[in-house]
């Protein structure tokens, strides 16, 4: 049992092995078309760093996120890792035209993958039967952790209650009789939006275990998340899942942000944090990391990768010394905000 689990006393981290999990949105090629080799030699390479959470979805690439995992996996001793994926699209084996598709604020993301139709769907018929194809994609008995992927405003627009209510009277209770039968170990929302987690965490008759959330606690955009939803989880013993800590690349140069051009108020204040850390000699990964981490609501973090190198770069990232007096710079300069946890200090 690693360190990281004994010292927790959350749910989600009595689940899963590490505090540094693999995020395979990647995989369903995500932004490009990425050769299958190439897709399979990263979680080889995660698999041999000791990455040993993997997480999934439906949607990365209309199942080819999951099918190549699968693949990669396969022949791997399952209770040495653990899968969590999401319900709420189904795929179907009709095809459709990608460039057509509604992904909301995602716009054309997994434009390069599988053209397979994709349907959104919360009911409790269709979580069972997106749980089963998951499954087979993975080529697995069994998933460990499921998550409630997107009911949110930025998938759906001012409709997005109509699917929230549609998963609370089908998703949430079948993936509480389920968690409860034992034939998964842990089930919450899986989203890029804080309001969604707020309305379940009112909810009395649903008991999730925890949330991934994506892009909405990174050095970039945390406010919300640590005002509305890190304190009350962190109460309840309910473990928060980072998702996107590097902001669709833009906190380490890349062009994007929330999976769009980068705005220019976010390419400054990359700039600004950037400074700094050269200013110290840290890298912007161990930032982006080690800030997500030092929340006593995070569990994990899943950065994504689609090429082998990027997983040595992560885990040296998490485990590079970064001395105090940079974070303490960014939160004078107002980069960060004040209540935010940072590591190594009270």
């Amino acid at each position: 049992m690693s360190l990281d689990l004994i010292l927790s006393n959350m749910s989600l981290d009595l689940i899963l092995p590490s505090r540094l999990g693999f995020g395979t949105a990647p995989l369903g090629n995500m932004f490009r078309d990425i050769p299958e080799a190439e897709g399979l030699a990263t979680v080889t390479a995660a698999w041999d760093d000791g990455i040993r959470y993997f997480d999934t979805a439906p949607l990365y690439g209309a199942g080819l996120a999951e099918l190549r995992l699968g693949k990669a996996l396969e022949g791997k001793p399952r209770d040495a890792y653990v899968i969590s994926t999401k319900v709420g699209r189904l795929v179907l084996d009709e095809i459709e035209d990608v460039r057509a598709r509604n992904l909301g604020e995602k716009g054309d993301v997994f434009r390069y993958g599988r053209p397979n139709r994709i349907v959104n769907d919360y009911s409790a018929d269709a979580t069972l039967r997106s749980i089963e194809a998951s499954l087979e994609r993975l080529r697995t008995d069994r998933i460990d952790v499921v998550w409630v992927h997107d009911v949110a405003q930025d998938f759906y627009g001012d409709d997005w209650l109509i699917h929230f209510e549609s998963a609370r009277q089908g998703a949430f209770k079948v993936l509480d009789r389920l968690r409860d039968e034992g034939v998964i170990k842990a089930w919450g929302l899986g989203v890029n939006r804080v309001e969604p987690i707020e309305i379940l965490l009112a909810l009395e008759h649903n008991r999730p275990d925890g949330f991934l959330l994506a892009g909405r606690y990174s050095l970039l955009d945390h406010r919300l998340a640590l005002q509305r939803v890190m304190p009350t989880c962190a109460e309840r013993g309910l473990g928060i899942v980072v998702g996107g800590p590097y902001s669709s690349g833009a906190l380490v140069g890349g062009p994007n942000f929330e999976y769009a051009p980068a705005p220019p108020a976010i390419l400054e204040k990359v700039a600004q944090i950037k400074a700094l850390a050269d200013d110290y000699g840290v890298s912007m990964k161990a930032a982006g990391l080690q800030f997500c981490l030092a929340n006593p609501a995070v569990a994990a973090v899943i950065p994504g990768a689609s090429h082998p190198g990027r997983i040595a770069e992560d885990r040296a990232a998490l485990e590079e010394a970064v001395p105090d007096p940079f974070w303490l710079e960014l939160r004078a300069a107002g980069l960060v905000d004040p209540a935010a946890p940072l590591p190594g200090l009270a």
